[in-house]
């Protein structure tokens, strides 16, 4: 299975990791089906400026960074990269979590948002309707890379799809990231797509990618292999992804219920 492409120019040799390159290929697709929402709605050019909304991507590319790379420490691997500080910056090796991947965005969008005086809950609903095909192409990259395989399975004969990755032993496996992908990345887009046009209340569309989202993570983490540094956090099944995709859709739903309430009680 390819770990990377090499691309030679000249006398340079550049080594293009599939991983990153699918972050490339997840920010160009968000970056133009959010501007292609924003012309729908009437709001590009109006109260959203294309300067500001350029500078807005960036924001919003370096909260997804640095907040998925500070979750991975914090909440993954911390005992190693307190020994190892300096590697925390060696994001090309791999290393990212979706959660802090999350929260880094959002409260870089609000301080963007706020600082240009932008309509922070309508971009966001925007940015959540198309979030999942940037999570398609990050699975994709994991699947590639053979990196978060799934968990060993019992009887290959009822799981005909399972494979055996590179570094996972000679064991078949759930093949995890496309679970994820499809669930997490087509499932999600889907969903949010065509629904787009209902006329829900602004905000509607993130609460109900957050609840989306926790609820195909913990039905993927069934399948997927738990980091090997953390295993289990409580019994054999609990998982760390488990966890924080639980406090996320309890987030979720909390927030589509406070915004139906509004609405009720307006």
């Amino acid at each position: 299975m390819l770990i990377l492409v090499c691309w030679k120019l000249t006398q340079t040799q550049f080594d293009i990791h599939w991983y990153g390159l699918m972050y490339v290929f997840g920010f160009s697709a968000v970056w133009l089906l959010v501007r292609k929402q924003l012309r729908e709605c009437g709001a590009w050019e109006v109260s959203v400026k294309p300067e500001a909304y350029e500078g807005l991507f960036t924001a919003l590319i370096l909260g997804v960074v640095l907040g998925g790379r500070l979750a991975y420490v914090l909440f993954y691997n911390f005992d190693y990269y307190i020994s190892h500080p300096i590697e925390i910056l060696y994001i090309w090796q791999g290393g990212m979590s979706f959660h802090g991947g999350l929260v880094g965005p959002i409260v870089a969008g609000w301080w963007y948002c706020k600082k240009h005086g932008m309509p922070f809950m309508l971009l966001m609903d925007k940015f959540s309707i198309v979030a999942p095909i940037g999570l398609a192409f990050g699975r994709m990259g994991n699947f590639i890379n053979g990196e978060l395989w799934g968990r060993v399975v019992t009887a290959p004969a009822d799981v005909p799809w399972a494979m055996i990755f590179p570094g996972a032993g000679p064991e078949p496996r759930h093949p995890s990231q496309l679970y994820e992908l499809t669930l997490e990345g087509i499932v999600l887009f889907l969903l949010l797509w065509f629904t787009r046009n209902k006329d829900w209340p602004v905000g509607m569309r993130g609460a109900l990618f957050l609840a989306g989202y926790a609820i195909a993570r913990i039905i993927c983490e069934n399948f997927r292999q738990p980091d090997v540094q953390l295993g289990f956090i409580y019994g054999d099944w609990l998982t760390m992804g488990m966890l924080l995709s639980s406090t996320m859709l309890v987030a979720g739903l909390s927030w589509a219920a406070w915004l139906l309430y509004k609405v009720k009680h307006t």
